[in-house]
């Protein structure tokens, strides 16, 4: 940039840059036309971590002046009047005003905010959406601030303490030294969980890194506790704070940047903050450790303003209701921060009206969120429920019991079933998984993980949902520090070893296993995954075996629970592997193991399950004698592993093809294998999370299909299954993909029969299927997984030849997704 050329074009957008031999920075002489070629330079990745967020700026108009003597800085939300029209803004309605801001999505809009001397942008978590509203946050960010007698030493210390708890919760945390004092710690999130929900588990670090740490860590503002210690500020989690964006300068004295830093750079003893110089140079270098969050919350570029409204949730409430004539609570106004608000809670009314049923209310954004269940709550997992999404109602509800006269809106008795605290997993438009924790004495009988799912689609309403009972939620904490945190937070701790969720591959081909020498690629095997968590210590020896979806499979396989104890020999284990049963060839084979599937042969006690028998083959470890290897490479768990198993009958360990990707695919099609799965050497163990640092290539297509009805046979299977209706869900809605009628044995048939007898339902599940496809189909509840063999995916998005392989008892319908 030439200080003598005022005028410039960005991004076809005309320019006036004024004054640019002002000096902003006295002490280093840095002038706003070095500032300008700061931002210009990094520019590429500032941008792109900071689009459609909205922009709040500090503006230093006579420059930061010294140490001694700093200059005046003026704080700035909406923007500046006379802005240019191109630039993108985001308005953000409160209660009694509204703030317009800039969205900085473009060099363009960048450089002229640094022309009116704004050197640092602070933004918050989430982003703009396409429908013109927040979204939930697509980071969470801790604050490591050094208070009196501390450093970036310590910060470094806390960070790599934080660092090991957050990859266990399969995060990977990317740290940026503020430019200021202190680090933050970024992490990308998966968009699912509110600003609040984030906030909350931020929170519970935060706090359990304190217990755990009382002379090095605090979590409270307070300043007299401070001293000596690192404050882990995890409110910057909330919808309404900021931080400084990384890559953005600091108003300080010198020209220092919150500048993004690899963990070695931490671990190296000598952390310094970096000025915008060093920044610049490490830039031309192609040097961007920010970039590991990835592509977060894309950008919706075909919009030129968005709006952020505040709509009146309890409006539907109050108009169905008279405040003078019921004894509801109906509440003039939503209070944003009700006293008695936990931000975690749920009631369970009984409501004996016109037609008697259930509510379920679920705190939620201030409100409780509410579902009429007119056969309650489902007390199986083979039995859905209808839920009929309802109004909102205001939190003063959760204590309401009483008569509601008649004449008025749900008139009846309405009785309080049962109370207490939730912990929500997932909240979407069409999906919600919630652990209820009863208080004690009421209805549920003690914790209950369920799934809320919208099924609305062609010929229902659009309020209907099911409630679906699950599996409890499996946990990842490993450390102690983790542990105290779920302890806080209220979750039941039991004597069993740690449970986990197994970490996902993602589909590829061999041209994504580039350079080869980075994958080390294993056999891809026809069976079921099982994690086994080992206890060899006293009081005697304890095996848990468990399936993806947290199913105890314990007592179908006791030759793999004999296995393990003499192949670990002492002391505990989490094990990652598959248990297949094998042909005459000894290869893996899938219908052979139908008969050895959780809940299709439940085993008698003291008995050895009818079918073939199993092996259990381990290919990774997850933790041993109580500390947790999620953090550790994949060569190292694997080393850790031959070490620590040693292999008999029922329990094995199968080789990996040290970066012969061809010589493991041909092996896998010598043997008649599904294909292979490659895993780069150095990638850590990330639990419940599909990753491409696993990928796997199939040499024959399988799907995962969702039943919703069946056909009957013709001649002498007139009695029998003809044919089976499959489904794959699909936002929000069960997509139609075809039907399969062949690749069944005879006690298939009988079998599939027997299924389809208990889930008989009234009505079609599929949201597309014509009305010639559904002629003379018996429905049923879309409740069983199957697996299915197929040529292709038609343009219809249908499968091609389908031929069924035998049914997943270890998947429910939430686990399915088009593969």
């Amino acid at each position: 940039m030439d200080a003598t050329s005022p005028v410039v074009s960005v991004d076809g957008h005309r320019l006036t840059l004024t004054h640019l031999d002002k000096v902003l920075y006295p002490e280093s002489n840095t002038t706003k036309a070095d500032v300008l070629q700061y931002y210009v330079s990094v520019a590429p990745v500032l941008v792109p971590s900071i689009a459609w967020r909205p922009a709040t700026r500090k503006r230093w108009v006579h420059g930061v002046g010294t140490e001694s003597a700093p200059g005046p800085m003026f704080f700035h939300k909406n923007l500046e009047s006379g802005a240019p029209e191109w630039i993108i803004r985001g308005t953000v309605r409160h209660r009694e005003h509204a703030n317009e801001y800039p969205l900085v999505n473009d060099l363009a809009t960048l450089l002229w905010l640094t022309q009116l001397n704004a050197l640092e942008i602070h933004v918050p978590q989430w982003r703009f959406g396409p429908q013109e509203m927040r979204q939930n946050p697509d980071r969470l960010v801790l604050d490591l601030d050094p208070g009196p007698g501390t450093s970036l030493v310590e910060c470094a210390e806390v960070a790599f303490i934080l660092r090991a708890l957050l990859t266990g919760m399969g995060l990977d945390p990317v740290p940026v030294t503020s430019g200021s004092k202190g680090i933050h710690l970024y992490s990308a999130l998966d968009m699912r969980s509110t600003s609040e929900q984030i906030s909350a588990v931020a929170h519970e670090l935060a706090r359990a890194v304190e217990a755990d740490h009382p002379d090095l860590v605090v979590s409270t503002m307070t300043k007299s506790a401070r001293v000596g210690r690192v404050l882990i500020d995890w409110s910057q989690n909330s919808a309404a704070k900021t931080t400084v964006t990384p890559y953005s300068l600091r108003g300080l004295s010198h020209p220092t940047v919150a500048a993004p830093r690899t963990w070695d750079e931490l671990a190296a003893g000598d952390l310094t903050q970096l000025d915008y110089v060093e920044v610049m140079r490490r830039m031309s270098g192609g040097s961007d450790p920010l970039g590991a969050l990835g592509s977060i919350g894309t950008p919706h570029r075909q919009r030129t303003s968005v709006s952020l409204a505040d709509p009146d949730p309890l409006g539907a409430y109050r108009a169905k209701r008279d405040a003078t004539h019921t004894p509801e609570p109906v509440p003039a106004a939503l209070d944003p921060t009700p006293s008695t608000s936990t931000g975690r809670s749920f009631v369970l009314h009984e409501h004996h009206a016109r037609m008697s049923h259930w509510d379920l209310r679920l705190e939620h954004n201030g409100v409780l969120a509410c579902w009429a269940l007119p056969k309650g709550m489902p007390t199986s997992s083979a039995h859905n429920h209808l839920a009929v999404r309802t109004e909102d109602h205001p939190l003063q509800y959760r204590e309401f019991e009483g008569t509601i006269p008649a004449g008025q809106y749900g008139a009846g008795t309405m009785r309080i079933w049962d109370a207490g605290s939730a912990e929500i997993e997932k909240w979407r438009d069409d999906e919600v998984i919630v652990t209820l924790y009863p208080d004690g004495g009421g209805g549920l009988g003690g914790p209950r993980r369920f799934a809320l799912i919208h099924t609305a689609g062609r010929g229902r309403p659009d309020n209907n949902w099911l409630i679906h009972l699950m599996a409890p939620a499996t946990d990842d904490s490993t450390t102690p520090v983790a542990k105290n945190a779920a302890a806080r937070a209220g979750l039941p701790e039991g004597s069993d070893p740690p449970a986990y969720s197994p970490m996902l591959a993602t589909t590829g081909t061999p041209a994504d296993l580039r350079p080869a020498s980075d994958w080390a690629v294993e056999m891809k095997w026809d069976g079921i995954r099982i994690l086994a968590a080992v206890a060899l210590v006293a009081p005697g020896p304890r095996v848990r075996l468990s399936t993806r979806n947290a199913i105890n499979a314990t007592s179908y396989y006791p030759e793999v629970v004999a296995g393990l104890v003499t192949a670990l020999g002492g002391g505990t284990a989490v094990l990652d592997g598959e248990i297949v049963a094998l042909d005459s060839r000894g290869r893996p084979d899938f219908s052979r193991l139908q008969t050895r599937l959780p809940s299709i042969s439940p085993p008698r006690h003291g008995q050895l399950p009818p079918g073939p028998p199993v092996v259990y083959l381990i290919f990774d470890i997850l933790e041993r004698n109580g500390e947790s290897l999620l953090g550790r490479t994949y060569d190292e768990r694997r080393e850790l592993l031959r070490r620590s198993v040693a292999p008999v009958a029922a329990v094995q360990i199968p080789d990996a093809f040290d970066g012969h990707v061809e010589a493991a695919l041909h092996a896998s099609r010598e043997l008649g294998l599904e294909g292979v799965v490659a895993k780069r050497h150095n990638s850590t163990y990330r639990a419940a999370h599909r990753s491409h640092a696993w990928i796997k290539i199939t040499q024959r297509r399988t799907q995962e299909v969702v039943v919703g009805g069946w056909r009957p046979g013709r001649g002498n299977r007139a009695d029998m299954v003809g044919s089976l209706l499959l489904g794959v869900p699909h936002e929000g809605t069960l997509e139609y993909v075809g039907r399969v009628g062949t690749g069944f044995t005879d006690r298939d048939l009988v079998r599939a029969r027997q299924l389809m007898d208990t889930i008989t339902a009234a009505g079609c599940p599929f949201a597309d299927l014509g009305d010639d496809e559904a002629a003379g189909v018996i429905w049923v509840r879309p409740e069983l997984v199957g697996e299915v063999e197929f040529a292709e995916w038609t343009p219809g998005r249908r499968l091609r030849h389908p031929s069924w392989r035998g049914w997943r008892p270890d998947k429910t319908p939430l686990d399915v997704s088009r593969e």
